[in-house]
């Protein structure tokens, strides 16, 4: 059997690669890194997490979490090392971005069914199965590529932006404390506390902070599930305390009373070394980031390891381009996966990867495409991504809006959630995936 051509080797060409090759199919793996980059990317491994360290909830009551779940349950390499790989952060799975890349790449390159080609990919191949999983960072000679070769796709962009990574021992604990949210879990994020007069000269210098130039970028490009702080700034001087700094849930231990504002950091890696901005996604100038950041009295002497960055995010008109398994409905032999489809988010793109490999190799090997259906999450994310009745299609992160209701009303939001993801984990068990 010829190798299927995956090109991309993060999370959803990673799982993708995985998945096939569990299942005996070939792979070649293409991945231009480490010979070329983007200025995101600082690592020469495999399914470099970009952003934050962060893979969002990992509680049934909540879609993002049900879909890790659905994940566990079909073998997902990326699930596995995430968990193998995890630091505190109360209900969340975060992991540390370090060590879960290298895990990921030892495994992708022991497997003996998966070659990896370290090369740029400029032209897409004209014959075999080719799987497309070049993320939202696809280098300008991809893209133009699948411009050509489909000039009806409606290859659109958006902008993205990271957060930028402090060491631990410069924040200054006599000005912040360790707890989560509602103190649900453990102690697992340092909280840094603003006063009214405090909030406000910091909302002030980060609406007036000097930007630094991204070409074609205006605030309206910006996807909302990341929007850059200082845009969020803008949009009124209490928007920041009913998002990234709300203080809800939150208790000074010095005080006894709930703060004006919060800043909260969380852990990046497993040594507790390294900590990230929660929310402080960023295409301000490095000068200007060191100098309003600073104006949080935990950061005053902060030691920045990085900075924000911004960078730009390139996805499709998936809607009457792709099918519910993210093939090209024109040439089913090409197919895509990850960001560059319209899901949104670390989990989404690898269960993107691991649909579309589930159903190649079910269909190389003869048999019938399963047909993950609109009650699970992996499923409703690929019928929504294709979905031709969709207009204005926009990134989409998994969300318990796109899984039908459940038959039966159930009180409590909590309770009723449990209840669809228990309803998906049924409906997951009785598929034949293999």
């Amino acid at each position: 059997m010829d190798p299927v051509i995956i090109i991309g080797a993060g999370l959803a060409g990673c799982e993708a690669a995985w998945q096939l090759a569990k299942r005996g199919i070939p792979v070649e793996l293409r991945e231009m890194k480490p010979h070329q980059s983007t200025p995101a990317h600082h690592s020469a491994d495999f399914a470099e997490l970009v952003c934050s360290n962060s893979l969002r909830s990992d509680q049934l009551e909540n879609a993002a979490g049900l879909l890790k779940e659905e994940l566990r349950r079909l073998d997902s390499l990326i699930l596995a090392c995430a968990d193998a790989h995890r630091v505190e952060a109360g209900g969340a799975l975060a992991v540390d971005r370090n060590a879960f890349s290298a895990a990921v790449t030892e495994q992708i390159r022991r497997h003996p069914l998966i070659t990896v080609r370290e090369e740029e990919v400029t032209e897409l191949p004209e014959e075999g199965q080719v799987i497309v999983a070049a993320g939202p960072l696809a280098s300008e000679g991809l893209t133009d590529a699948i411009r050509r070769r489909f000039p009806d796709s409606g290859t659109l962009n958006f902008f993205d932006a990271a957060a930028p990574l402090v060491s631990f021992e410069s924040v200054d604990m006599d000005q912040a404390w360790f707890a989560s949210r509602y103190d649900k879990g453990t102690a697992d994020y340092i909280n840094c506390a603003l006063s009214r007069e405090e909030y406000f000269d910091f909302w002030k210098a980060l609406t007036e902070a000097e930007e630094a130039d991204v070409h074609g970028f205006e605030d309206k490009s910006v996807f909302e599930g990341c929007m850059p702080v200082e845009v969020m700034a803008r949009r009124g001087e209490d928007t920041l305390r009913y998002g990234p700094l709300k203080p809800k849930g939150l208790r000074d231990p010095r005080t006894g009373r709930e703060p004006y504002a919060v800043i909260q950091l969380r852990r990046d890696n497993a040594e507790g070394s390294v900590y990230n901005l929660v929310g402080f996604q960023t295409h301000l100038k490095w000068p200007e980031q060191k100098r309003v950041f600073s104006m949080i009295p935990a950061l005053s002497h902060a030691e920045f390891l990085r900075y924000g960055v911004m960078h730009r995010n390139t996805y499709l008109r998936s809607p009457g381009f792709l099918d519910r398994y993210y093939r090209v409905k024109e040439e089913p032999r090409l197919a895509f996966a990850g960001q560059i489809t319209g899901v949104e988010g670390y989990v989404e793109s690898t269960a993107s990867g691991a649909l579309c490999a589930i159903e190649l190799a079910r269909r190389l090997t003869g048999k019938a495409p399963v047909d993950f259906p609109r009650e699970t999450a992996i499923g409703a994310l690929a019928l929504y991504v294709s979905n031709e009745s969709i207009t204005d299609f926009q990134p989409m992160n998994v969300n318990f809006g796109i899984i039908p209701p459940l038959e039966i009303r159930i009180k409590g939001k909590r309770e009723k959630n449990a209840a669809i993801s228990q309803r998906a984990l049924e409906a997951l068990a009785g598929l034949d995936t293999e």
